[in-house]
């Protein structure tokens, strides 16, 4: 019973700080004015700020929501343990909820490990496979399984972007949009290059290859955040569509392909049914990518003239996968490891990602 009442009184401590950092009374002004603007006439006249607005609004109730909820477990266990002081069987049902709380307020406390402007908000995921040919490009669609996966556990949205299939094996390239609440901040703790050791199931020898896929996380920017795209700039192919899809797209060249020249970046979309649109998302993904890649370069050169150690380079190998001759997930930026790496390629990437976090919040 003390030790219960130890619990409810430390959960309800934590959860303090939790409101004071979300700023409940902030939150609930917030939700009332965009629940002003989203009555008001015209108000999905303009759908881009539309949908902005609302997904604003969704993750804003939801937050105050899930606070007030946290906040009502937790007198409510306190009735319970004031009546179990009677009925000694109600402790069970208690140290459960006390529990529920708790795994709760832990996943809300990683909030804390962001700071980061776009953190918040949803992401582009681009995955592309490394030289070594078919194997690169299995691991390449083993790692776009593994990421499906996670948004899957998270409750995440992820939408098919581009999806291009290789000829014998695996994918070209993929890219996904995912919607979530952290989305990008989370996300960016998995860009860099992957490293898969294994025996080859395309090697009729049967002997191990090491295979690389790359990792691409830009942020989704609205349109009132500039950036600099000129149309001389870009290289625009269309192309058939390959995969699902449907009759239409397979049997025009609705898909598009663009390359900005300056940076050599590309982007491409093949999901919608019109060019029109594929090139709309195809733009959409380039100018996230332009705006990630200028972003790191400010905080490149900030940490350059500031003195620091500039965080893992673009394209620099952050974690290795190993299941030959032994198995184990190791990440090299935080030391983080396990050996159950099956449970890691089906999504469970949260400790490697929060290690990560965690160690660029103290640094």
């Amino acid at each position: 019973m003390s030790e219960l009442r130890e619990k409810s009184l430390e959960l309800e401590g934590r959860l303090a700080e939790l409101e004071a950092f979300f700023g409940v009374g902030a939150l609930r002004e917030e939700a009332a004015g965009l629940g002003e603007e989203m009555s008001s006439p015209g108000f999905w006249d303009d759908q881009e700020e539309a949908r902005r607005v609302s997904a604003r609004f969704s993750r804003v109730q939801g937050r105050i929501e899930l606070l007030e909820g946290l906040r009502e477990s937790l007198a409510d266990s306190e009735e319970l343990l004031a009546l179990a002081e009677e009925d000694g069987e109600l402790l069970p049902e208690v140290e459960e909820e006390l529990r529920r709380v708790q795994r709760v307020l832990e996943e809300q406390e990683v909030a804390r490990l962001f700071a980061g402007e776009y953190d918040e908000g949803d992401a582009i995921l681009t995955i592309n496979p490394g030289a070594g040919g078919v194997d690169s490009q299995d691991w390449a669609e083993m790692l776009a399984r593994m990421y499906r996966r996670w948004a899957e556990r998270r409750g995440f949205d992820l939408e098919v972007i581009e999806y291009t299939e290789g000829e014998e094996a695996g994918i070209k390239s993929a890219t996904f949009a995912v919607s979530g609440e952290y989305a990008f901040g989370l996300l960016s703790a998995e860009r860099g290059v992957h490293r898969l050791v294994r025996i080859s199931p395309f090697d009729a020898g049967g002997r191990r290859h090491t295979s690389f896929a790359s990792v691409m996380v830009a942020p989704v920017v609205g349109e009132a955040v500039e950036v600099e795209i000129e149309e001389k700039d870009l290289k625009v192919d269309t192309y058939r569509a390959s995969g699902a899809g449907g009759q239409h797209v397979n049997k025009t060249d609705s898909a598009v392909r663009i390359t900005h020249l300056p940076t050599g970046i590309v982007a491409q979309c093949q999901n919608e049914r019109s060019q029109h649109q594929n090139r709309e998302v195809a733009m959409r993904v380039l100018r996230a990518r332009l705006f990630e890649l200028e972003r790191e370069k400010r905080e490149r050169e900030i940490a350059a003239q500031s003195g620091e150690k500039a965080e893992i380079e673009w394209g620099s190998q952050i974690r290795s996968y190993v299941l030959h001759p032994y198995k184990l997930v190791k990440d090299h930026r935080t030391g983080e490891e396990t050996a159950n790496v099956d449970r890691v390629l089906d999504g469970d990437l949260d400790a490697f990602v929060y290690a990560y976090l965690k160690n660029r919040t103290a640094a």
